[in-house]
């Protein structure tokens, strides 16, 4: 039985071999490879006037990404445009359709760019400098760009190289500030990078710990439109941890998913708010429909999934791609174990990748590199593509490469630290829980179990029903329990064993516990 000192001490051993642990003491941009060549190039760029085009990508990373860049290059008064890749009609980063359109002398990449060999050629032939600057692992060959920025380098000295594509083009910022010899606030850029943080799911330890935290407090103080329209538009006084992943990024994201991500570009860098608004109303538009599609897909993909697979692998004709992503991450909450999602078009079909856990997601997926037409990512979500006549062989192929793996590393992916004596969930409680916040990668949130309790009272709420309100007693307390997309309904009167994580409700004033449960069992006593 946990006490509230021993939730205090798990928790805090998450964090015992952290190097950096406040924003003093995060690295340099010395510490990145060829980040000071790339300046010195697109100081000299400046100087000259020559024309210089950002290439970003089309999820919250590459947007962000190419926000951070643009907003310094308008400090600065650069002569720059914007390109995010449309993901239906350009297809992912830099390539040689995009390059048909780009005129320029100088292009960064954020967020994309390390395996674009092809690109990179083009680029060598038109005379036009190549910056890449990303976080994906790169390929066994390197396109030949003038400089690459990129953690996952072997070569780069970088202490921690799980950061998303936002941070690089962020030291990027620090690097060519420097160089510039100007000066510039870093941690304005604090309130988009823990948006692209938390969507692109970094692990959240260390340097990303740090920025995320740093980052809630810069995004309820921000005076960007954007965040000042979000809260209009939805009532919110302040943002919470949870906001930027449940609300935030994915009205970022849908602008990319459904129509393109230039809609999020320009709200995030609208000037007042009611630019902002008009864009956001677009981009609403867009997540209701993303929504709409998703259910959608999701009902289609389940009657093809076989449970004693060890992992999902689902495909049909013409599935959205800008939603293949989420139906695999509904997959893997739904199944306690990986999914991948693909969407065939004529021949070939494009994938989405999800894991659960500990569980390495790309490693997985680079054992059947030898049927693939490509693939990237990182350790929690990875894309791939293939041919369509290769799709039933990739999922048995894939399905008996798990079996070299850890089972268990798939159903851990809640974090139970163990029985809770429920007579400590109070307040105190939460606030040893809020202080170890976000949660996320590498720092799961807590999960807690408790046997026994009575059913008092049971509502079924939401649109369409399928959530439950529940009034568990134990003793003589009373506790509300909230179980969302529940998969199994107690009765009145019965007991019940329940595994839990516990959020803040806030209610005229009033701060209370609230259960948020993920698994509820009849009590066997």
């Amino acid at each position: 039985m946990l006490s509230k000192n021993d939730v205090k001490n798990i928790l805090e051993q998450r964090f015992s071999s952290d190097i950096h642990k406040k924003m003093s003491d995060i690295p340099l941009p010395c510490e990145l490879k060829d980040i000071y060549k790339a300046a010195t190039r697109i100081k000299i760029a400046i100087e000259n006037n020559e024309k210089i085009v950002i290439v970003g990508d089309y999820d919250v990373d590459g947007v962000v990404s190419s926000v951070i860049v643009s907003d310094f290059f308008d400090f600065l008064g650069v002569n720059y445009e914007t390109k995010i890749p449309n993901r239906f009609t350009d297809g992912y980063g830099l390539n040689p359709q995009m390059l048909t359109n780009i005129k320029a002398n100088l292009i960064i990449t954020v967020d994309n760019g390390i395996s674009a060999n092809e690109a990179a050629e083009i680029c060598l032939k038109k005379g036009i400098d190549l910056i890449i600057t990303d976080h994906h692992v790169p390929p066994p060959i390197l396109p030949k760009a003038y400089a690459i920025v990129n953690p996952k380098q072997s070569d780069c000295t970088f202490p921690t190289c799980e950061i998303c594509g936002a941070e690089v083009a962020w030291y990027l910022i620090g690097a060519l500030k420097e160089v510039c010899g100007v000066k510039y606030d870093m941690g304005s850029f604090l309130d988009m990078l823990c948006m692209a943080i938390i969507s692109d799911m970094m692990e959240l330890r260390d340097i990303n710990r740090i920025i995320v935290k740093n980052g809630l407090t810069r995004l309820n103080n921000s005076k960007r439109a954007c965040f000042n329209a979000i809260k209009t538009y939805f009532s919110k006084d302040e943002f919470k941890f949870d906001d930027i992943s449940f609300l935030i990024d994915p009205l970022i994201n849908s602008a990319g998913r459904m129509n393109d991500a230039m809609f999020s570009y320009k709200f995030l860098k609208s000037k007042n708010i009611d630019e902002a608004l008009h864009f956001l109303d677009e981009i609403i538009n867009f997540n209701n429909s993303r929504k709409e599609e998703e259910k959608n897909l999701l009902e289609n993909s389940l009657s093809d999934i076989n449970q004693n697979d060890n992992i999902i692998v689902v495909w049909g004709e013409n599935w959205h791609e800008g939603v293949i992503g989420i139906v695999a991450s509904r997959l893997t909450k739904k199944y306690k174990k990986p999914a991948i999602v693909f969407s065939i078009d004529g021949n070939r079909a494009k994938g989405s990748a999800r894991s659960v856990g500990k569980f390495n997601i790309l490693d997985l997926i680079s054992t059947q590199k030898d049927i693939l037409c490509t693939f990237g990512g990182h350790k929690g979500a990875a894309g791939l593509v293939i041919e369509s006549f290769n799709l039933n062989t990739f999922k048995e192929r894939i399905n008996d490469a798990c079996e070299k793996y850890d089972m268990d590393i798939f159903h851990n992916a809640n974090e139970v630290l163990g029985f809770l004596d429920h007579n400590d969930i109070d307040y105190e409680l939460l606030e040893i829980l809020e202080h170890f916040e976000p949660y996320g990668q590498k720092n799961p949130r807590p999960y807690f179990r408790i046997n026994n309790a009575f059913v008092k009272n049971i509502k079924k709420i939401g649109k369409v029903k399928n959530h439950l309100k529940i009034i568990i007693q134990m003793d003589n307390k009373s506790y509300e329990v909230l179980f969302y997309n529940y998969t199994f309904c107690p009765k009145v009167g019965e007991y019940i064993d329940i595994i839990f994580s516990i959020s803040k409700n806030k209610f005229r004033g009033v701060i209370t516990p609230q259960l948020l449960v993920v698994d509820i069992k009849p009590s066997i006593n």
